[in-house]
């Protein structure tokens, strides 16, 4: 699909036409998030997110209105990428910390292709002289820099747990006499 704009302006609805989309998509794959997590403080975050998500939705209703438009449709195909991977994941047979780890690895990819993207029309509507559209896409990308800001913390914690019962399955199928004599 060619996008076509001739000002930053038209940049800027098709830009917010494509975020729409984007909230749109999340909104529909946060509760499979949610299912397949195991770990409480993820599906808490995710819960959490779903609600700002919402929340980001009728933001860009509102920045329509005030533009006395509606939203387009405008599919985010970079969106729907990164959906395609993470539906790889979920369909994995990963399970527990494993599985948790991959879900925040195409969360937090999610996260900063939203970052980017709030970034940039924030940046196009102050431009524009719509200081009060970029003070409410300033909020939205706040919350979604505290919501990476979450799974980099959670992925601490449930990266190394991975980490260490993958370790632990390695060395539980290795017998143990070879594991003394240094062969595996």
């Amino acid at each position: 699909m060619v996008m076509h704009f001739a000002s930053l302006k038209q940049l800027y609805i098709e830009d917010l036409n494509e975020l729409y989309d984007c909230e749109t998509q999340i909104l529909k794959a946060l509760p499979r998030l949610i299912k397949r997590s195991s770990n409480l403080g993820l599906r808490k975050a995710f819960t959490q997110h779903l609600q700002e998500t919402k929340t980001h939705l009728e933001r860009l209703d509102q920045l329509f209105d005030d533009m006395s438009g509606r939203p387009k449709t405008r599919k985010c195909r970079a969106m729907r990428a990164i959906f395609e991977q993470g539906d790889d994941v979920l369909d994995s047979e990963a399970q527990g910390d494993l599985l948790d780890a991959a879900i925040i690895g195409v969360a937090q990819r999610i996260e900063h292709y939203e970052i980017a993207a709030y970034g940039c029309v924030r940046t196009y509507a102050a431009l524009l002289g719509n200081g009060d559209s970029a003070d409410l896409l300033q909020v939205t990308l706040d919350e979604e820099k505290t919501t990476d800001n979450t799974l980099t913390e959670l992925a601490k914690q449930i990266n190394l747990q991975a980490l260490e019962l993958s370790e632990s399955e390695i060395t539980g199928l290795v017998p143990a006499r070879r594991r003394k004599a240094g062969r595996a």
